[in-house]
């Protein structure tokens, strides 16, 4: 990759909504070399989609997310790349990570309610064969995603996590 792509690279992910047009201008660059080059990155794979950060909090939709502790055995021959494929392939499953540490696999999910998620670790990601076991941790409260901070106004209000 060369200096020109991760320029590029760094300016879209700060602001996905930015144009060929208003990132040319920002290089100083010719707005053709850059849609060239940003079309290149997205059939490499190395762009792979755009996104909007959401706060979930100003939304008056429920759900619930929880970030799911899983250890597995390795395959033969495989790794820990089937299951992951496996586990990944579920509609709940928003985010999915190979980890060092206590745990091999960190899974974000999301549903529509602690129930939703339970019912989804219990049977979905516990059933597998290669899981030795899991351990659940709900998030009750984001302040920071992907380097954008959900709450503007100085100290966030603070939340109950009384039933």
């Amino acid at each position: 990759m060369d200096k020109l792509e991760k320029d590029i690279l760094a300016l879209i992910a700060e602001d996905s909504r930015l144009t060929a047009k208003k990132i040319s201008a920002m290089l100083a660059l010719d707005e053709k070399t850059v849609a060239e080059k940003i079309s290149s990155m997205e059939q490499s794979g190395v762009i792979v989609k755009y996104t909007a950060i959401t706060n979930t909090d100003s939304l008056d939709e429920e759900s619930v997310e929880a970030l799911i502790e899983v250890k597995v055995t390795p395959q033969r021959g495989h790794g820990f790349d089937m299951i992951a494929n496996e586990i990944a392939s579920h509609e709940e499953v928003k985010n999915l990570y190979l980890m060092s540490g206590a745990y091999d696999l960190a899974v974000i999910v999301q549903g529509k309610s602690l129930r939703n998620v339970s019912r989804f670790v219990s049977e979905k990601i516990s059933t597998f064969d290669t899981v030795i076991s899991t351990a659940t941790h709900f998030i009750l409260k984001k302040y920071k995603v992907e380097g954008a901070v959900m709450y503007k106004s100085g100290t966030p209000d603070r939340i109950s996590v009384q039933a």
